[in-house]
């Protein structure tokens, strides 16, 4: 099944998306309302209302390579950051480039959105709390993320999390490829496969620490090739089973 969240006149709505038709519900697990709407008419929202957005950063063993971030043993646990609610952009949206950064990165990722409140979770209950899958753009102000205290500005700042364009729930993310690409050319191409660590394992080291709310956002790292962006760039990121988001920096 697909998920989408779209924007109506009295505000965001959620729907099923069922070939090119979007039945709309009474919220983002509710009953069918028998209202309908085209895809092509539909103003795609990020499928997602979170509480809290959390990133694993350097899950990829090449990521960290190509960061010059391989002087040691391998992570034992894996490095979590936050971005807030502020961070997300709609699917097909434009993310001006940051007058306050001259080194604008892009990171495709593969996202879950939480279904369920998660405390706690043991390996065997771990993808059932996750409602669906889809892709993410975590964007990066690189010279930021080396000067600050902490990566804030450089990666929770205002769009720096476009997301979308639907969930897709039947998604098995144990191995999907993840792609990148820039302006038609691919940049980035990694498979989950290739984790440090994975999904089941990112979720029940998170929710020792944190609740995980119903609607609340996991980014799972980034495969290596990530680089810079330039005023005027198309970025699609990909990944198998879900969809392509698109995303053009201003």
């Amino acid at each position: 099944m697909r998920i989408v969240r779209v924007q109506q006149e009295g505000g965001p709505r959620w729907g099923v998306l069922e070939d090119d038709t979007i039945h709309l519900t009474g919220g983002l697990t509710g009953p069918r309302t028998g209202e309908t709407l085209a895809l092509t008419q539909a103003q795609l929202l990020a499928p997602a209302e979170p509480s809290k957005i959390v990133c694993v950063g350097r899950n990829y063993l090449d990521h960290i390579r190509e960061l010059g971030n391989d002087t040691g043993d391998l992570p034992s646990e894996p490095g979590i950051f936050l971005k807030g609610p502020n961070a997300l952009a709609e699917p097909g949206g434009t993310v001006e480039y940051p007058s306050w950064t001259e080194n604008f990165h892009f990171e495709g990722e593969l996202a879950l959105v939480i279904g369920q409140r998660a405390s706690q979770l043991k390996p065997d209950e771990a993808l059932g709390a996750v409602l669906g899958y889809t892709c993410a753009l975590d964007l990066t102000a690189r010279d930021r993320q080396k000067t600050d205290l902490q990566w804030f500005r450089a990666k929770a700042a205002d769009r720096f999390c476009p997301l979308g364009p639907w969930l897709v729930t039947d998604l098995d993310p144990r191995d999907v490829r993840v792609q990148t690409r820039v302006n038609g050319e691919i940049r980035q191409d990694g498979r989950t496969s290739h984790m440090i660590f994975d999904v089941v394992q990112i979720l029940t080291y998170v929710t020792r620490f944190v609740t995980l709310e119903p609607g609340d956002v996991v980014l799972t790292g980034t495969p290596e090739g990530v680089g810079p962006l330039q005023r005027g760039d198309r970025v699609e990121v990909e990944v198998e089973g879900v969809g392509v988001l698109e995303t053009h920096i201003g």
